[in-house]
């Protein structure tokens, strides 16, 4: 179910990055092995799970703004922009820096269930079992609790010193809408985790309450702790413009995607 290259306004104007069908293809091809339990491929329109159920790649909204693209999210407005990996990463400046916060709910709905009707798959792991912090709910789906565990592990591998930023975690799993929005949170699926929010930074603290409005960055989350998570799959909120830098969710597409760019792929 994947044509050899994805022609068509539908799926090139809506996403910056999309500037070509092979660009497309390599994103798309990304998405589908990263959920390979849910989806089944792609045509020249939509994406298509394994269930039968069609996901059209564009919603048709052309030139769409940093905001649209984050509110009216399609499946190429995922990859709008790129996730830089790693330590060296460029301090985002613009409202259009938010890269994998774009996120198509149907896509995500389809995969872990509707919180609101019981659907998401719970399961209780161990967090930091070696310093005592606490259990977690978070997901089975697309092994998402195993991938925290993992994490866990490497976390505590770290120096001592990082142990303050880890515990207590925040939160995983809460049948939430994103804070002044209608969208359903990561953390509704439970395929997110906040660490402490004693050392958090929000772009909505400093005052700014609009997608539009100027946001100062800041983060003081130290960057060993970004690296062993983006290690198993999760993006971090502080390489968003509009950054949560307590926040961590799993989106291995993201994190591949930005892996095939940096090997020249």
């Amino acid at each position: 179910m994947r044509p050899a290259r994805l022609f068509g306004l539908l799926v090139l104007g809506t996403s910056p990055l999309m500037a070509s069908p092979a660009r497309a293809d390599t994103a798309l091809d990304a998405l589908v092995a990263a959920y390979p339990d849910f989806i089944a491929g792609y045509d020249a329109k939509d994406l298509i799970l394994k269930n039968g159920t069609h996901i059209p790649l564009s919603n048709g909204i052309a030139n769409k703004t940093p905001e649209q693209r984050v509110t009216q999210a399609d499946i190429m407005d995922m990859f709008a922009e790129p996730y830089s990996l790693g330590t060296q990463y460029p301090i985002p400046s613009s409202p259009a820096d938010d890269p994998g916060r774009a996120r198509n709910q149907a896509l995500f709905d389809a995969m872990y269930g509707d919180c609101t009707k019981g659907q998401v798959k719970l399961e209780t792991i161990q967090w930091l079992p070696s310093v005592k912090g606490g259990s977690l709910r978070v997901t089975s789906t697309n092994g998402v609790a195993d991938h925290l565990r993992a994490v866990s592990r490497d976390l505590e591998a770290l120096p001592a010193k990082f142990q303050v930023y880890l515990k207590p975690s925040a939160g995983t799993y809460n049948c939430r809408a994103i804070a002044g929005t209608t969208r359903m949170s990561m953390h509704a699926y439970a395929a997110a985790i906040d660490i402490n929010v004693k050392f958090t930074d929000y772009w909505r603290w400093g005052g700014a309450r609009r997608e539009t409005d100027k946001v100062v960055y800041k983060n003081r989350i130290p960057l060993e702790i970004v690296s062993v998570f983006e290690k198993h799959g999760f993006i971090w909120g502080g390489k968003w413009y509009h950054y949560d830098t307590m926040h961590f969710e799993y989106r291995p597409e993201i994190i591949a995607l930005s892996r095939k760019s940096q090997a020249g792929q």
